[in-house]
């Protein structure tokens, strides 16, 4: 079976090359991988293969869909968590398999959270540059000490769950807010409706899902309800925050911090070298001039153990695929 491996960077392909071997050491799968992103000026990259796989920023609108439908392709396998960047009703009635990677490695996103938190806190990315360049003021390098302060964790899923008991270690009070309440948050945190834990939270971390309920759930009045001056960190879906009222909110000084690992519109920059040309989205641009502003490229997820994962269970729901099995990861999940 031929498999398109769209957006595949050098460590896809050797994570996925490692896990795709049989017990006599042949490749279980045939995988075709191109560094393209799937949208409809690519698609014909995956004639003669019945599977494609995916990330974060691959489009698979219904247009997409029909056209690989109609090139002999039978299943999308996802290499992520979410699913916002698939057309689930015309899948359905295309028949084709869909199947994602619900949770892999939680810690590591949970990790990089505290990494964007603390680097903006303390500065430490500005002070290594000072120190390389012989200065060592503190002057502008002021943090606040976390111990004793408020961690509100938007969705209490696995990620959120995992992110959540890193800051309780560090002696934060934590909040937590979501549809579905997680009784084992209930252990380390205190569930609130959102409008609480925006209002009593020193920093607000968002670990939800992008679907139209939370599409923009941070805007201009979730924005107006936080603590002055305090801090926001998105490394779930770019979609959940309105940028323009992120910007407004920082050039009034009301948001003290924004740290984000993800973009509404970062599938024209992220995942790929830029920097010999000219970045002509505005928008990010002007984020960019704030010096409270600390900004990565979707790299929460990217751990040697999280790559191995995703890898595996890829091929587990290939492997579903195949034999036409119920595959456990299907998108939407099984009924049950």
């Amino acid at each position: 079976m031929k498999i398109a491996v769209f957006s595949a960077r050098p460590y896809d392909r050797q994570s996925l090359d490692a896990a795709n071997v049989r017990d006599d050491a042949r490749a279980a799968f045939e995988f075709l991988y191109f560094d393209a992103v799937l949208d409809a000026h690519t698609v014909a990259l995956a004639q003669d293969c019945e599977a494609v796989c995916v990330f974060v920023n691959d489009r698979l609108d219904a247009a997409v869909l029909e056209a690989l439908h109609a090139q002999g392709v039978r299943a999308l396998l996802l290499r992520c968590a979410g699913f916002n960047n698939v057309d689930v009703a015309a899948a359905q009635r295309l028949g084709l398999f869909v199947a994602r990677v619900p949770a892999y490695s939680p810690e590591a996103v949970a990790e990089h959270t505290l990494a964007l938190v603390m680097t903006l806190n303390r500065q430490t990315h500005r002070a290594y540059n000072r120190v390389r360049d012989g200065n060592f003021m503190l002057d502008g390098l002021l943090g606040r000490t976390l111990h004793g302060k408020t961690v509100g964790i938007v969705g209490t899923g696995q990620i959120g769950l995992a992110t959540a008991r890193i800051f309780h270690g560090m002696g934060c009070t934590v909040l937590g807010h979501d549809p579905c309440p997680s009784t084992a948050f209930e252990a380390i945190g205190a569930s609130v409706a959102l409008e609480v834990l925006l209002a009593r939270s020193d920093i607000v971390s968002l670990h939800c899902p992008l679907t139209p309920q939370t599409h923009h759930l941070i805007d201009t009045a979730a924005l107006a309800a936080m603590k002055p001056g305090a801090m926001l960190v998105n490394t779930s879906r770019g979609g959940l925050v309105d940028t323009h009222a992120v910007i407004n909110a920082l050039k009034s000084r009301h948001l003290g911090h924004l740290a984000i690992d993800v973009y509404e519109q970062e599938s024209g920059l992220f995942f790929q070298d830029r920097s010999g040309e000219i970045i002509d989205d505005e928008v990010f641009q002007r984020l960019m001039t704030f010096p409270n502003v600390l900004v990565t490229g979707h790299q929460g997820f990217f751990t040697a153990e999280a790559l191995q994962e995703i890898a595996q269970i890829t091929l587990r729901n290939l492997g579903h695929f195949a034999a036409g099995t119920p595959c456990p990861n299907a998108v939407p999940p099984p009924a049950g």
